[in-house]
């Protein structure tokens, strides 16, 4: 997401996106990336779990528990469509549902006429999409979790194919179907049971407290020396400090790489207590950190910090795991400790449990 905004620059130059670009398109592995769960989980056209939400600069209070925590101050500003993962144009982000009129690109005709041949080794499964096909992606307007995974099979459907035989990104209806038993499923949570373990507890541990990518405004390059058909509208950008949107990214709250939702939900609400996915009635608990960045070089990465990756050295986390290995349970560390809205988040989602 961060490439055409950041490797795209003078210092970068378009020869380092294009490289960056051509090498990831081989990492099948990023497709256990897509969101799971689809719209139920990710939301709609008209709404998010995280609706509401204001990235408001101000300190949280610090170990809220359960049903405590919740939005920031009330915004002043647009409330924002987390559930439209992909918008072509700000004012399609912004719209009313109503007024959104899509033209379906499953249908339309590919063809081999590309903008600049000389972009062939980059685009690899691009060459088969052609001028109508890219037009078609952007005249669609909007996309939902459900719709990005038609886009994906639309634009790269070697690829998704090859994925398909080992992942998958639906709900299960029923969980006793001997067809979930195949490994596609095993790393899709909500196509999946935990096993019958009632003495085992499951801890689900994560920073939160920074902005953190969730929806994005994307425009239709029409250059013809470029390589790259779609960008991210950097220039779709509020500057009100409660404002979400920044360089054309809508964001959320979450650890800088993953947001609440993903982090805590199965923990918060599908595997909390006795459900079709948690069967034993495995208990669970939330453990979140709030970010606080290193007062000074001295600190490294820092001993607050609630960043991906970064959060290793967070002394109150190892702190909590190193209760765990030696023994304690959730009472000993005091049960769920919860700075987001994950709880509030988590109720909206419809599922079936």
């Amino acid at each position: 997401a961060i490439a055409p905004g950041f490797l795209d620059t003078d210092i970068f130059r378009l020869q380092t996106l294009q490289h960056v670009m051509r090498m990831t398109r081989t990492w099948d592995s990023t497709m256990s990336m897509i969101p799971k769960g689809g719209d139920t989980i990710w939301g709609g056209l008209d709404w998010s779990p995280e609706k509401g939400h204001t990235c408001s600069g101000k300190k949280k209070s610090s170990n809220k528990t359960r049903g405590e925590a919740g939005e920031n101050s009330v915004s002043k500003t647009k409330p924002v469509n987390y559930g439209r993962i992909i918008s072509f144009g700000k004012d399609v982000a912004e719209a009313p549902p109503s007024e959104i009129e899509n033209i379906d690109f499953r249908g339309a005709v590919k063809g081999q006429s590309i903008p600049n041949n000389t972009c062939r080794d980059v685009w690899t499964e691009y060459h088969d999409m052609g001028i109508g096909g890219i037009k078609a992606i952007a005249e669609y307007k909007v996309y939902t979790a459900d719709a990005v995974i038609d886009l994906l099979h639309y634009v790269a459907p070697k690829m998704m194919a090859r994925g398909a035989a080992h992942f998958s990104y639906g709900i299960a209806d029923d969980l006793d179907d001997p067809k979930y038993e195949h490994h596609r499923h095993w790393s899709n949570p909500l196509e999946t049971k935990l096993p019958n373990a009632p003495e085992m507890e499951i801890y689900s541990l994560y920073g939160v407290g920074i902005p953190t990518e969730r929806s994005y405004i994307y425009k239709l390059n029409q250059s013809p020396d470029s390589c790259i058909p779609f960008h991210i509208f950097t220039s779709a950008h509020e500057e009100d400090e409660e404002s979400c949107l920044k360089a054309g990214v809508y964001n959320v709250d979450g650890d800088e790489t993953v947001p609440v939702l993903s982090a805590g939900f199965m923990c918060a609400k599908a595997w909390r207590g006795k459900t079709r996915f948690n069967p034993s009635g495995i208990k669970t608990y939330i453990r979140e950190y709030n970010h606080s960045p290193p007062a000074n070089l001295l600190e490294g990465r820092g001993t607050q910090s609630g960043a991906h990756v970064d959060i290793m050295g967070n002394f109150a986390l190892i702190e909590d795991i190193m209760r765990v290995a030696t023994g304690g349970n959730g009472s000993d560390l005091g049960h769920d400790q919860v700075h987001s809205g994950i709880f509030k988040w988590s109720e909206r989602i419809d599922l079936k449990l």
